[in-house]
């Protein structure tokens, strides 16, 4: 079976970019679905290329670390 097409992996994939703060869930989706740049980023939200490329960084790492451990944090979704 295709990994692409395994619902379970699918909704993990999404709990996972779900549960990262809004500005690097923004700016993950930016890079990875729509191609844009970071100077692209930048421009259009008003960070810098650095903030943008931290905040990059970040969200990789949180995806990772949500991915991993599914129910990591899930509490906080609830008093943001």
């Amino acid at each position: 079976m295709n990994d692409s097409n395994d619902p379970a992996l699918i909704a993990r994939l999404e709990d996972a970019v779900l549960r990262l703060p809004r500005i690097q869930r923004d700016i993950f989706l930016a890079i990875r679905l729509d191609a844009l740049s970071y100077a692209e980023i930048a421009e259009r939200t008003g960070l810098s290329n650095r903030q943008v490329e931290r905040l990059f960084a970040q969200a990789l790492a949180n995806f990772r670390r949500n991915l991993g451990d599914p129910a990591r944090h899930r509490w906080r979704r609830w008093f943001r």
